[in-house]
């Protein structure tokens, strides 16, 4: 993969006291090689854009996340042309086991038209780099190290006409031209906040904390999520607005961790819950203090569109820099990739317009295509995110048995949003019909 010594060495000039180099221009420039970002580049450049693609960080890097991969995300995967077998490193899973007091039910994906019945694990690093790597040998030009420091602007329209960057260890500075950028650069997306795109504050926020366990249950073929999560230094033991993970990695190792809502006036020290719930894990699962192999991280989680608009001025947000992590789940690999694609898909359209008016018109319906995609959906999970966020409601629903086998398999349902068009199922229409009605899309 090219860095930045590899990049073409253009004439420096001076701008506003400092040296500039100017690194030359491209159709698109993506800020960002996370799952958004990478399948972004990868779907531009095998259409024969040229396409740069800016990493701040150098592969591999870490990433806080659970590490699993639902059939959405293999879809996009094998979209690419990427090998997922487990012959290639990925460990397939089955489905989802829910566990929920002293119940534990396991459901599988099912085998759909559009999706395939098996999940992925795969480590963040390793997986943010593969992808990336992809995107190159489609022809993007990948820079690793170059940490974007602005856009600029045509100062008579307000159009973003590339980015600054600081390159290398030595932060050597660097402008880049292109006609259309995409914000790929997670949740602080500094990009996004310059171009005057701020958070939503009526969309809830989750953040996620995870570490590392040696375990012999680590080729686990499901994903197992604990619904009943409860803080253990509560002597009240009211049960927390999320939901706790142990996600066998294959390789002698177990993914833990868990995922809540930041909004609900829950004050804790979430590094504590997840040791101390750790503490509360079955003898099996071989989990002591000793079998730990990383220390907890942490990170927030945008959700349900919490940015906008995802489409002004030539700028396009795609992944956590335009909120697509689900509001009810707090999954965010499948729709970033998802959004990157769509991205892609508005952007070529775009740029074969043959005026600037037509290009614009073009551009314009990425935000249709997020609406079409997930409106229905998200709304759904942040009516469910706003019940989660009420402690009264948390503990009714507590009350009424998290456990029971009907709660369980439409948890599975919300979870995995996987259904086929004009659906047979009660369960799936009931989904779909809420999704419809649910308030604030």
């Amino acid at each position: 993969m090219p860095g930045p010594e590899q990049t073409v060495r253009p004439e420096e000039t001076v701008s506003g006291g400092e040296a500039v180099q100017d690194g030359g221009s491209a159709d698109v420039i993506v800020v960002g090689a996370g799952p958004a970002g990478s399948t972004a580049a990868a779907h531009l450049a095998r259409t024969g854009l040229d396409v740069l693609l800016l990493e701040k960080s150098a592969f591999p890097r870490e990433k806080v996340c659970g590490d699993g991969l639902t059939p959405r995300a293999v879809k996009q995967l094998t979209d690419l042309g990427i090998d997922v077998s487990e012959e290639a490193g990925w460990l397939h899973n089955r489905g989802l086991r829910l566990i929920s007091g002293h119940r534990s039910v396991e459901f599988d994906w099912p085998e759909l038209s559009a999706y395939p019945g098996y999940g992925l694990v795969r480590r963040r690093a390793d997986f943010d780099e593969l992808l990336a790597r992809k995107a190159a040998s489609l022809g993007a030009r990948v820079v690793e190290r170059a940490n974007v420091t602005g856009p600029t602007l045509d100062e008579r329209t307000g159009r973003i006409t590339g980015v600054t960057a600081k390159l290398g260890e030595e932060r050597r500075p660097v402008a880049y031209r292109a006609p259309v950028v995409v914000a790929a650069d997670g949740n602080s997306t500094r990009l996004s906040v310059a171009m005057r795109r701020y958070r939503r504050t009526d969309r809830a926020m989750g953040v996620a904390y995870r570490t590392y366990f040696t375990t012999p249950r680590h080729d686990d073929r499901y994903l197992e999520v604990w619904l009943d999560l409860r803080d253990p230094d509560d002597r009240a033991r009211r049960q927390l607005p999320g939901y706790a993970w142990v996600f066998g990695m294959g390789d002698g190792t177990a993914n833990v961790g868990l995922g809540v809502l930041d909004t609900a006036g829950t004050e804790a020290d979430w590094r504590e819950v997840l040791r101390r719930w750790c503490d509360g894990l079955p003898p099996e699962y071989g989990y002591t203090p000793d079998a730990v192999t990383e220390p907890i991280r942490g990170a927030a989680l945008p959700m349900g569109l919490n940015r906008a608009p995802h489409y002004a001025d030539g700028l396009l947000l795609i992944g956590d820099a335009g909120g697509t992590v689900s509001p009810g789940t707090g999954e965010g690999i499948a729709y970033a990739m998802e959004s990157g694609r769509y991205a892609a898909e508005t952007i070529v359209q775009a740029l074969a317009r043959r005026t600037d008016r037509g290009r614009e018109l073009a551009l314009r319906a990425y935000p249709q295509a997020l609406r079409s995609a997930y409106a229905g959906y998200f709304a759904l999970g942040r009516l469910a995110a706003d019940m989660l966020g009420r402690p009264k409601l948390r503990g009714a629903a507590g009350a009424a048995g998290l456990g029971h086998p009907a709660l369980l398999k439409a948890a599975f349902r919300l979870m995995a949003n996987l259904t086929e068009p004009n659906s047979k199922d009660a369960l799936d229409r009931l989904l779909h019909l809420l999704g419809r009605v649910a308030p604030g899309k």
